[in-house]
């Protein structure tokens, strides 16, 4: 069955990122979009956009190009644009699928979301930024983020990251569950995603046990998806017969 894909980054991501994923879906015969969200393109202003900005893109795309019976595909931080939209265009999506992102909670952003340390070194990289925007040191990012991956690639992956706007960590989505919706979900979790750390703040089971799902696990850490697209892609597909 041909299948329309929107793909959402995640934090410091753009379209870019998903673009080997988009080959292998439109080789298969889908039709594919990935996008870049405002805030997130180089040269962007983190000062000049709320988290409603990127939920507002996404369903304004959707509705520009009446695009309906859409899969709408999340990572990491992309999880909230895409929560946002769910709930505004209901009837232009099939489904949607979560990969190692975050499920919002009703009045709850990111930043208490995530571990403490986490949500200190935020906060202390956006004050010392001097534009309200969070870039992680290489170090940190190296070893949570793309500690399975080459190092050549790592270096490469991270010239290619942009500055996070603080905001988007900082401000909730005022959304009910997913569940409301009735919407197919699923959840493809990263193997050894260090992102979130073991414990009670890790992807899973938290994540997946707010949509009421079992997790798919994709093999890799949080950068997988782009460094391995061709397991990604297989498990983005199995995904649709374990939803319905």
């Amino acid at each position: 069955m041909v299948e329309t894909y929107v793909l959402v980054p995640g934090a410091w991501h753009g379209a870019w990122s998903w673009r080997p994923v988009a080959q292998r879906l439109r080789a298969a015969g889908h039709h594919v979009v990935a996008l870049t969200l405002p805030g997130l393109a180089d040269g962007d202003d983190p000062r000049r956009f709320t988290l409603e900005d990127t939920v507002d893109f996404l369903v304004g795309f959707l509705d520009r190009h009446d695009l309906t019976d859409v899969t709408l595909v999340a990572h990491s931080w992309g999880g909230y644009p895409v929560f946002g939209a769910a709930h505004r265009v209901p009837h232009r999506v099939r489904r949607v699928v979560f990969h190692s992102a975050f499920v919002p909670e009703q009045g709850v952003p990111l930043v208490d979301d995530v571990p403490p340390g986490h949500a200190a070194l935020f906060r202390q990289l956006a004050q010392e930024s001097g534009d309200h925007s969070v870039v992680l040191p290489y170090s940190v990012w190296q070893s949570a983020f793309a500690q399975d991956t080459p190092e050549p690639t790592q270096k490469l992956i991270y010239e290619l990251l942009v500055p996070h706007p603080m905001c988007f960590f900082e401000q909730p989505l005022h959304a009910p569950a997913l569940s409301t919706l009735g919407l197919p979900v699923s959840y493809l979790a990263g193997e050894c995603d260090l992102a979130m750390p073991p414990g009670d703040y890790a992807w899973c089971p938290r994540f997946p046990a707010r949509l009421g799902v079992e997790p798919i696990t994709v093999p890799g850490d949080h950068e997988a998806f782009l460094t391995r697209p061709d397991a990604f892609v297989s498990a983005l597909l199995h995904s649709h017969t374990v939803d319905g």
